[in-house]
């Protein structure tokens, strides 16, 4: 199981991590523990953590300050993890871990082997992502998405996600006409629902942990989401929060890894032709439909498609540096290897290395 805690359920406002709260949470996940249940946490909190030690009254705006804190907060952070789990002769691991950590398939391969091996030695995991080498350009952003990573990566039962909010509502949970949503079973049930963004504590909102459980869910992982406050039963399975029922298809790691965590490093333009195939019928993507290029990349980064009015439609991993493409554009494979040697003679994507992010109508 992952629970994944968010850093307004961890700490105070003025930045000072809640021994309290931490200590309820360990007494529930401990419980938890006890009946067998392999957990990952992971846990916000290092940069907030790290407000307190470093005189900050509010999260800093400007990365080199917040990539300070967490470097702080981090070691507060576990150090009270630490401390509360051994109250239960249990031991914890720090997993810290960046986007490019999931991009690199070298790395997802490591972290896979890592939790996996914590888990078989009976240590509890506790991940967070690693603010302080992260850049603008890599990075989560919030948790929740890592979480629904961290849960695909270790084939999770379930994610629970704790919030300061018990749940999910039609919209702001303070108005009276706003209702709890027990069961989600898919996007038609997210009709109309009002999303809140960020508290002033940390990075996510409830926009950021329905996308968590799109991500979770379509593959194959239950999800409930609910308030710290209601760890317990929530982990024992007890009608609180909102449950979102995971989707009947379970696809590979590769590909949601290539759908939700990687950004496209440049832009293939295709034409409907392409588009239709690549889309529509799920074929690997030619020279002959690509009508521009964008983007600095080389071969094997991931690259997005995008139909002829500018709309991204899928991901793939690119078989052609950047650089080379502009020559291949509009001519088919047989042209090119008569003229360019046979190596050309191959896709620009192989369909097995396409994902696709917006269905063809």
């Amino acid at each position: 199981m992952v629970v994944k805690v968010g850093s307004s359920s961890l700490t105070t406002a003025s930045g000072v991590i809640d021994v309290d709260r931490v200590d309820a949470l360990v007494d529930v996940l401990a419980a938890r523990r006890r009946t067998g249940t392999q957990i990952v946490l992971v846990s916000s909190g290092a940069i907030a953590a790290g407000l307190g030690p470093l005189g900050l009254a509010a999260r800093p705006r400007d990365l080199a300050t917040q990539q300070a804190a967490a470097s702080v907060g981090q070691g507060v952070l576990v150090a009270r993890y630490t401390s509360s789990f051994a109250r239960y002769g249990l031991r914890v691991g720090q997993v810290l871990l960046t986007a490019d950590d999931m991009m690199r398939r070298s790395h997802h391969r490591n972290a896979q082997r890592t939790l996996a091996r914590l888990l078989e030695l009976g240590i509890v995991p506790v991940v967070n992502e690693n603010d302080t080498v992260a850049t603008d350009e890599i990075r989560f952003g919030d948790n929740d998405r890592l979480a629904a990573l961290v849960a695909h990566l270790i084939h999770a039962d379930a994610l629970v996600l704790l919030s300061d909010v018990d749940a999910l509502y039609t919209g702001d949970p303070r108005k009276p006409e706003s209702r709890r949503l027990a069961e989600i079973t898919g996007p038609a049930d997210l009709v109309g629902v009002e999303l809140g963004r960020s508290g002033a504590v940390g990075t996510g909102g409830m926009i950021t942990k329905v996308q968590a459980a799109r991500i979770a869910t379509g593959a194959g992982v239950p999800v409930v989401l609910t308030a710290a406050a209601h760890a317990a039963q929530a982990l024992a399975g007890a009608d609180v929060g909102t449950y979102f029922h995971p989707g009947g298809r379970h696809p590979g790691t590769r590909l949601l890894w290539l759908a939700h965590a990687t950004t496209g490093r440049g832009r293939l333009h295709l034409d409907s032709g392409a588009v239709e195939a690549v889309v529509g019928r799920r074929k690997s993507l030619l020279p002959a439909g690509v009508t521009a290029v964008e983007g600095d990349f080389a071969a094997g980064d991931p690259v997005d498609l995008c139909a002829p009015v500018g709309r991204v439609v899928a991901r793939g991993l690119v078989n052609f540096d950047a650089g080379e493409i502009p020559d291949l554009l509009g001519r088919s494979t047989r042209e090119l290897a008569t003229e360019l040697g046979p190596e050309y003679e191959r896709e620009l994507i192989h369909r097995d290395d396409i994902v696709i992010l917006e269905a063809h109508h």
